[in-house]
């Protein structure tokens, strides 16, 4: 069981438990600050992300680096992560089995972070990390905590490219996600 970030990160790099790594040309591991106490969770890399091995670099982590300036919080200082660490292919929803050989991965990655916050971006994460029956359309924005740890979801920015009209709803999710943190966090400044 790897206790250091460096070693986590070179072992989901070299993981093979399911058959994802197969098509990845990168791993997506993470990025941010790793003392963040606010963490975002997505479902898994997409194309750009699989290039780049870095989450949420294409049009969909655009709109979230804008709809994080708008409540004063940069990227660099939260963490971003998805729940697999893989490409599924044609951008698919990642399926159980796959979600189930890389959660490890995540979750020894919330132990070394130890955030106050958790931000699930979408449907998949939040079903996987909220509760299985998650309705992003009923309880986006709602506010669950488990094991001292704050969480809540929000439409994923993918979804908010596909249909702008949930753009409002997003935009008062993440003014609360902005109180939160003022709320709960000790050196994570929002405007």
């Amino acid at each position: 069981m790897a206790d250091t970030w460096e070693a986590l990160q070179s072992e989901c790099e070299t993981c093979r438990e399911c058959s994802l790594w197969e098509t990845r040309k990168n791993v997506v591991f993470g990025v941010g600050s790793r003392d963040a106490e606010v963490l975002f969770i997505g479902e898994g890399p997409g194309a750009n992300e699989d290039e780049q091995g870095e989450p949420f670099v294409g049009r969909a982590g655009k709109l979230l680096d804008d709809m994080l300036a708008i409540i004063g919080l940069e990227r660099g200082k939260v963490y971003i992560a998805n729940i697999v660490k893989c490409r599924p292919p044609q951008n698919r929803d990642p399926l159980g089995v796959e979600q189930d050989a890389c959660i490890g991965y995540l979750r020894r990655q919330v132990a070394l972070l130890r955030p106050k916050i958790i931000v699930c971006l979408g449907r998949i994460a939040a079903m996987k990390i909220i509760k299985d029956d998650f309705k992003i359309t009923r309880e986006h924005g709602q506010w669950f905590e488990r094991a001292g740890v704050q969480m809540t979801a929000v439409y994923h920015p993918a979804a908010l490219l596909r249909d702008p009209r949930r753009r409002p709803e997003a935009f008062d999710d993440f003014k609360a996600l902005q109180a939160k943190i003022r709320e709960l966090c000790d050196h994570t400044e929002v405007s």
